[in-house]
């Protein structure tokens, strides 16, 4: 509280007030714990009574004290770190817009948090024509190390959540915006490459009348250039409203709070135009050179018959992103974590890009096979789709690049996702060799190992806390910051209920001043046993433990693990997420159950150690469906370009349509003919799709499990191709019904 003393003695200071968090079981549901004077800093006014002015007494606010059904005078059972305590509630205030507190004497305050001498946060109010700008920074000059925070700044003081919120949403803006440019940029670059090959008539008089390549590629550039600003506006615009849709999704699965509000100005829409804009020059870039590099004595034959061979750069180009995001692949055989669950999805979106680059090449060698099926099942429509695929395979490759990034990304970032929380769960079930978990609401007081390995028939009780640390490590000029998952444990409590895969030292060493690492992040940090391991607890102070044992078990107990009471100090809530008890091999099970559940601490339960779940579980709950409602919004943008394309190549060949009427073709064949191409296309899509993705996740769960096939409901599997399939049929099918409402007459004389 030396900080809080210093404060006090500052010029322009009004009042300060100490505070301290904990989480308190009134009714089973976390509270703040409070102490301080009068002086108002939060919302918090007295309705009723008084200040606590006694160790024995408590405020509660009202909606507290109305769940508790509890007044003014009456007597209250408080659960903070130990057995519960009977207070008298002195006052009450009014309830807070977002969470439930309790306040205290100081001195009962600092002996139920448990932490003498400190505090969570020191408020300081400026006086009389003093700003809190200047406050603080008098403040921060006598503080030392300790953090001001004043303005918007407070809330991640007041409210952790609120601070690891902002942090969560700028990684998810980052590497969400980092994947739908990517995306957006390929889609884009696609599409432009479509639409400019149906102009290639009009491209190839331009430089056969001695425009330059350098003014094509002008006119394409400003042409984009007008469509993306305009598309920049509206999709701004109409972002807006995606984003209050997601920040609704992102409430209701728990990544932010609820009452977390959308903060909306003008600097997104304007990124979002800059950058939508900056991605349609460069897929304009992309898309222009070929036309802008056609000579002029080959102009016009060039605008006669489709290319058919793609360009060696090319062809060179493209099989290397497909060997390369192959290599890729192979990541997860050689690193595991969520490091190679990224890995493995960035490698099926390499290989989807590198297939694309390659497309007409890959969509032939397809179509060469399938052709004569075509034709001997369906004779004249089935002829006709062939012959009409072999001779645009360029259309059909365009058609099934954007239909087969949607099947491998959902299903890669899908299925690596269930793959990884199943790996985890397996790891940590075969690893919990304990007889039963106790847990609570909102943790476990330190007390009940200590009183669950004292009763009758109980051969050891191990307290787990799980928490995580942050690794610092330079990489050239930069220095890379990781969160890592550790679990505090006790050493000597260890062995029979916990198996870690150790391979090296002993895990009963476990004491103060030691700490125990993975086999990767021990290989991965280059340490040894006795050596001295350096990282920073989860609160940010700074830790130099010795290295005691290693084990290989790290998908169910994280990368580090602590002795239990540094582990305890450096969390918010120095509790125990659990305690796991082990029987003694001659005692009684229902006995040792019954003694379990009759410890004195409300909210405990008692449940077989097989229902304990992997460290991160519920954090990996959260990733999982966190990435569903970030691929949702992806994949949406995909079925838009799908349908987009597919429209267009069907729109290009009206032409083609009416000179098959006038020949003596049936609009009934026809019909048929484009049927049998839109199966040709979602068949392709949907079996390079599976395969592209089925590679990948096949590695990743031989590195993770063991197995090569995926965990997951097959249901999502089922879904994603039929809604692929859905898609591709019905905008192939809406768009050949409207091209052949026109009159075969009418239609051939219709420019290209």
């Amino acid at each position: 509280m030396a900080e809080a003393d210093r404060a006090a003695r500052l010029p322009g200071r009004l009042r300060d007030r100490a505070r301290r968090r904990r989480p308190d079981d009134v009714v089973r549901r976390p509270a703040h714990l409070a102490a301080g004077r009068r002086r108002r800093l939060a919302p918090f006014t007295l309705r009723g009574g008084d200040a606590p002015a006694a160790d024995g007494e408590v405020v509660l606010d009202a909606d507290l004290a109305r769940r508790a059904d509890v007044g003014i005078g009456g007597q209250v059972r408080i659960t903070t770190r130990s057995v519960p305590e009977t207070f008298k509630v002195s006052g009450v205030v009014g309830s807070p817009s977002r969470q439930s507190a309790l306040f205290f004497t100081p001195a009962k305050a600092a002996q139920l948090a448990g932490t003498p001498g400190r505090a969570h946060a020191v408020g300081v109010l400026a006086g009389p024509g003093v700003t809190p700008e200047t406050l603080a920074g008098r403040v921060a000059a006598v503080t030392g190390p300790a953090e001001v925070a004043t303005g918007v700044e407070r809330s991640a003081v007041e409210f952790p959540d609120v601070g690891q919120t902002r942090t969560l949403l700028l990684a998810i803006a980052g590497s969400f915006g980092g994947f739908a440019l990517l995306v957006a940029v390929f889609v884009v670059a696609s599409t432009l490459a479509l639409t400019i090959n149906q102009r290639r008539r009009e491209f190839a008089l331009l430089r056969a009348v001695a425009a330059t390549p350098r003014q094509i590629r002008k006119l394409i550039g400003v042409e984009t250039t007008l469509v993306a600003l305009a598309a920049g506006v509206l999709g701004g615009t109409l972002g807006l409203a995606v984003a209050a849709g997601l920040r609704d999704a992102f409430a209701a699965i728990g990544v932010v709070p609820a009452d977390f509000r959308l903060a909306i100005g003008p600097l997104p829409p304007l990124a979002a135009v800059v950058l939508g804009l900056g991605a349609a020059r460069l897929a304009a870039w992309v898309a222009a050179r070929r036309p802008s590099a056609i000579r002029p004595v080959e102009a016009l034959g060039e605008a006669a018959v489709e290319r058919r061979a793609l360009g060696r750069g090319r062809l060179v180009t493209g099989w290397a992103l497909v060997v390369a995001g192959f290599g890729g692949a192979l990541v997860p055989l050689f690193l595991r974590g969520d490091v190679a669950t990224a890995i493995s999805t960035m490698a099926t979106l390499v290989v989807v890009i590198g297939l694309a680059v390659v497309g007409p090449q890959v969509t032939g060698l397809v179509v060469r096979v399938l052709a004569p099926v075509l034709a001997r099942v369906w004779r004249i429509s089935g002829y006709l789709a062939a012959a009409n695929a072999q001779a645009g395979t360029r259309r059909l490759a365009a058609a099934v690049t954007p239909l087969l990034l949607s099947v491998a990304f959902a299903l890669a970032t899908f299925y690596s996702q269930t793959s990884s929380t199943a790996a985890a769960a397996e790891q940590a079930a075969r690893s919990t060799t304990a007889d039963y978990v106790l847990s609570g609401p909102a943790g476990v007081s330190p007390e009940v190992a200590t009183a669950a390995g004292g009763l009758p028939g109980v051969a050891a009780a191990t307290p787990v806390v799980r928490t995580s640390v942050i690794v610092a490590t330079s990489q050239g000029d930069t220095m890379d910051v990781q969160r890592k998952p550790a679990q505090g444990l006790a050493g000597g409590q260890v062995r029979g209920a916990l198996d870690l895969g150790v391979d090296q030292g002993r895990i009963t060493d476990l004491a103060a001043g030691t700490v125990a690492l993975s086999r990767p992040e021990a290989d991965w940090l280059d340490k040894r046993i006795g050596d001295e391991v350096s990282f920073y607890f989860g609160d940010g102070a700074p830790a130099k433990l010795r290295l005691v044992a290693t084990y290989t078990h790290d998908l169910a107990f994280g990368d580090f693990v602590l002795p239990v009471e540094p582990a305890r100090e450096h969390t918010g809530g120095r509790l125990d997420d659990s305690v796991l008890v082990r029987r003694a091999v001659d005692a009684d099970p229902a006995a040792v159950a019954a003694a379990l559940r009759a410890l004195p601490y409300p909210g405990l339960t008692v449940a077989p150690a097989a229902s304990a779940a992997a460290p991160d579980g519920g954090d990996r709950q959260a990733q999982f469906a966190l990435n569903l409602v970030a691929v949702g919004v992806i994949v949406g943008y995909l079925a838009i370009s799908v349908a987009n394309t597919l429209v267009l190549t069907t729109a290009q060949r009206s032409r083609e349509f009416a000179l098959l009427r006038l020949v003596g073709t049936t609009r009934r064949q026809v019909t048929r003919m484009m049927r049998l191409e839109a199966l040709v296309t979602v068949g392709i899509a949907v079996v390079l799709g599976t395969l592209v993705a089925l590679v990948p996740l096949g590695l990743l769960n031989v590195g993770l499990r063991g197995s090569p096939w995926p965990s997951g409901p097959w249901s999502v599997y089922i879904g994603v191709i039929g809604g692929a399939a859905l898609l591709g049929l019905v905008a192939l099918g809406v768009s050949t019904w409207v091209t052949l409402r026109a009159r075969p007459i009418d239609a051939i004389g219709l420019r290209e």
